[in-house]
């Protein structure tokens, strides 16, 4: 986890008030950043944090008390427990007349229901483009596939500045689930040129695009090191932890099964590539370096 501190609350914009979910931790960095957006009674509060958070809760209280606001619309950028897990915390310190929906774009991996989330509460689906108006701001939802099945974006409409969820952070690289579909995200994200982003875990990114375009090339950069380390020893079989002990040496040891996890999905596109073969050793999956045979 980086130094650089991170208020609990911090008015970022007239119309965005940043409450750090007191969750820290070597994934969720300072902990997740949820935004309450807008300057009206009824606000969008995207993303609620881990649940069981009573200080965080407190804050979030305190702040729409302050602002003598309520919250008319909850949406959430992706399923992990760390952005939904506050949203049954959050419901409780509403008044009960406030009729707050809850928004979430469908997984397609599995069913869309959460111990967090009441059973009694509808879970309205988003779509891609989905639009959301309250007073002092508009949003647009982009669907960005690949951290998770399910996962958004948000653009401000008046100056295209971006809440990235966990596509992007505000340091360092983020998982995913499938590379191939997180690099198209990547893609979308940077041909839509956000102004700023406001990622769900870290500090503010005030110059977006070399920020986007260094997440690309990095990840084009540690698949050339995983051929690389494959090639240079063709007869030999790799687990991903072999890979990310050349490769990550000088990632702090607490982080290398994130990045065991990240090398299996740049193995698993390599494979669909044919350029590695996936084979089980003794129970294990292992990769090898796939040698073209002259003609």
């Amino acid at each position: 986890m980086s130094g650089a501190v991170i208020p609990i609350v911090t008015r970022i914009s007239h119309n965005i008030i940043r409450i750090l979910g007191c969750n820290p931790g070597p994934m969720t960095l300072q902990g997740t950043n949820t935004y309450l957006i807008g300057t009206g009674v009824k606000r969008i509060l995207l993303d609620t944090g881990d649940p069981d958070k009573p200080l965080f809760i407190e804050n979030l209280k305190n702040v729409l008390h302050s602002e003598q606001a309520s919250i008319e619309t909850i949406l959430l950028t992706h399923w992990h427990h760390d952005h939904i897990g506050g949203v049954r915390d959050v419901l409780s310190i509403l008044d009960a007349n406030a009729n707050c929906k809850i928004w979430k774009y469908p997984r397609v991996d599995a069913a869309d229901e959460y111990e967090e989330i009441p059973k009694s509460v509808e879970l309205n689906k988003l779509t891609d483009g989905q639009e959301f108006t309250v007073d002092g701001a508009s949003v647009k939802v982009i669907y960005t596939p690949g951290h998770t099945t399910d996962h958004v974006v948000l653009q401000m409409k008046d100056d295209k500045t971006l809440f990235s969820g966990d596509c992007i952070l505000g340091e360092g690289t983020a998982v995913f689930e499938d590379l191939y579909d997180y690099m198209r995200s990547l893609q979308l994200i940077l041909d839509n040129k956000p102004t700023k982003i406001y990622p769900g875990h870290g500090n503010i990114v005030d110059d977006p695009i070399p920020k986007i375009q260094f997440y690309i090339d990095h990840r084009n950069q540690r698949e050339a090191q995983i051929l690389s380390a494959l090639k240079s020893h063709p007869e030999r079989c790799f687990t991903e932890m072999d890979l990310v002990e050349i490769i990550y040496q000088e990632t702090p040891k607490e982080l290398w099964p994130a990045a065991a996890y990240n090398v299996r999905q740049h193995l698993t596109k390599l494979t669909k590539e044919r350029q590695v073969i996936e084979l089980t050793k003794d129970g294990v999956t292992v990769w090898q370096y796939r040698q073209i045979s002259a003609l």
